[in-house]
């Protein structure tokens, strides 16, 4: 049996967290949530400084055995507050979602539920992020199944704690084509500020964008070539499991400045 926290993005009546808890919770695990009180979608890694957390035990939403809290802030907020006020001992895993639409390629850079899982990393703690690939598409049940499955590969030893970002297909378990350790990819967005006016007659903007190309990134000199991007394999039914870090230094440009005169003459 494992301990397990788990957060998301899309807020504490989001069907896919109650899906994933429940699930775990079901399968013998000790599960905790600690997610947001609404829909924090595309928060990032963002946390609340300028004003209090309001938190709260919730009831009547999960499984009898899943200790459940909904909090003000940000998914990243969620798991800080988890491992300090809420859990009396640490956890063995940081899950996060299931997501309601995809996390793939640059999406993660914005994502809160990926956040969420990456705030476990910081701290030690295997994490993983868990997205269904559609935003209409309610079937959460063969994701969390998945979630159970993967949790038992997770107690092998590792060179340091990973942090695991899945993506299940929004299809049924029997079409899956099976599962893919991946590469994050890349997707191309056009986005544009949609000028509206509010009933006094003042204007905001609404941001609007709509996927218009998935980018085939250059192959990864660290990785075999036969290693696919999270969008590619995801078109073919996979279910896709990218390793991410959040040191973000950029070894190629490194490399480059260090050989140049101006940057080494201070």
């Amino acid at each position: 049996m494992s301990n397990i926290l788990i957060s998301n993005d899309d807020g504490i009546f989001a069907l896919g967290i109650r899906t994933l808890a429940n699930t775990l919770a079901q399968a013998g695990h000790q599960v905790t949530v600690v997610c947001p009180d609404r829909e924090r979608s595309a928060t990032g890694h963002g946390l609340t400084l300028h004003q209090p957390i309001r938190a709260k035990e919730v009831e009547s939403v999960f499984d009898r055995s899943v200790v459940a809290w909904s909090c003000s802030g940000t998914p990243a907020d969620c798991v800080k507050f988890a491992l300090s006020a809420v859990l009396a001992t640490r956890p063995d895993f940081v899950f996060s979602g299931i997501n309601h639409g995809p996390n793939l390629g640059t999406d993660v850079l914005y994502s809160g539920t990926v956040s969420a899982a990456m705030e476990g990393v910081l701290e030690g703690i295997t994490s993983v992020a868990f997205s269904l690939t559609s935003f209409s598409s309610l079937e959460f049940q063969p994701a969390a199944d998945f979630a159970v499955k993967l949790l038992s590969q997770l107690t092998n030893n590792y060179p340091k704690p990973p942090l695991l970002s899945v993506n299940i297909p929004a299809v049924a378990a029997s079409e899956i084509a099976g599962v893919l350790v991946t590469r994050q990819g890349l997707r191309r967005y056009i986005e544009k500020f949609e000028q509206r006016l509010d009933p006094r007659g003042k204007s905001y903007y609404w941001l609007e964008g709509e996927i218009v190309e998935d980018i085939e990134q250059p192959e990864d000199i660290n990785l075999p070539p036969h290693i696919l991007t999270d969008v590619q394999a995801i078109r073919d039914r996979y279910i896709t499991i990218t390793p991410l870090q959040y040191n973000l230094t950029d070894a190629t440009i490194v490399k480059h400045l260090y050989e140049q005169e101006f940057f080494n003459q201070y």
